[in-house]
């Protein structure tokens, strides 16, 4: 069962859905985020949530400003409006009345998110799982490129252009002030990285290199498969299953 509405954040309406699985009582619940240019919708994002709700967890998809159905243009979204809307949606979910266990997933962009909000708020969630984590942003930032296009670091351009998407430079000033290391430090408990071995976007040796800065971190790559799990989707979604049957079972670390 589906239920859509918008959770509120300083004004800013997000747009969320909350599927929960048949006949569910008290018991998980998942936050969902979707990557840059996303929305909740996409191919990969539903079959995560398809995946968790199998397991028998709820799950909470939100879409970040200026995507979906949220309020906000696109061209004017910034990492630290994802985090302030981040931190909205964890505080709606808190605030339901069956939720026992949290857990926090994103992908790409979205991914990024899940490491800097696991690490701010490193108590509320039982695990994490980044999916495709794109967390070389801010470093590409600093370095002056983005998502293949370049610019000087010194001096910030007022907009980004690429064939299909357009970004204010205030995009990159947020994005170099953020050390996605000092969250990955800030959290101590699970996480699972779901990452394709042949993602053309975010190279999978980010994913590596996550896991060994992460305490306890495990990571699953998708053999052959590209940044949105377009060639083995399914292998993606029985990875979520499986470790939410796990965590159901106890078997899960």
């Amino acid at each position: 069962m589906t239920k859509e509405f918008y959770i509120d954040c300083d004004g800013v309406r997000l747009h969320a859905k909350l599927d929960r699985p048949t006949e569910a009582g008290r018991g998980p619940l998942c936050i969902l985020i979707h990557g840059f240019t996303g929305h909740m919708e996409e191919d990969h994002i539903i079959a995560a949530q398809k995946a968790m709700n199998d397991a028998g967890v709820s799950v909470l998809r939100a879409e970040m400003y200026g995507h979906g159905g949220s309020d906000g243009e696109f061209r004017n979204h910034t990492l630290y409006k994802w985090v302030t809307n981040a931190l909205a949606v964890v505080r709606y979910a808190q605030k339901l009345p069956f939720v026992t266990d949290l857990y926090l997933s994103g992908h790409s962009q979205g991914g990024l998110l899940t490491m800097l909000i696991g690490g701010m708020c490193a108590e509320a969630f039982k695990a994490i799982l980044p999916l495709s984590p794109a967390w070389m942003i801010p470093e590409n930032a600093r370095d002056g490129s983005l998502l293949g296009i370049t610019f000087d670091e010194n001096h910030i351009p007022e907009k980004i252009v690429s064939d299909s998407w357009e970004l204010s430079g205030d995009y990159i000033r947020v994005a170099r002030a953020i050390h996605v290391e000092d969250e990955i430090a800030r959290y101590d408990g699970p996480v699972v990285i779901i990452h394709g071995d042949d993602d053309e976007t975010v190279p999978f040796s980010y994913a590596e290199k996550a896991g060994e800065l992460y305490k306890n971190a495990r990571v699953i790559p998708i053999h052959g498969d590209d940044h949105c799990f377009t060639r083995h989707l399914p292998e993606m979604a029985e990875a979520i299953r499986t470790f939410f049957e796990e965590e159901k079972s106890g078997g899960a670390e």
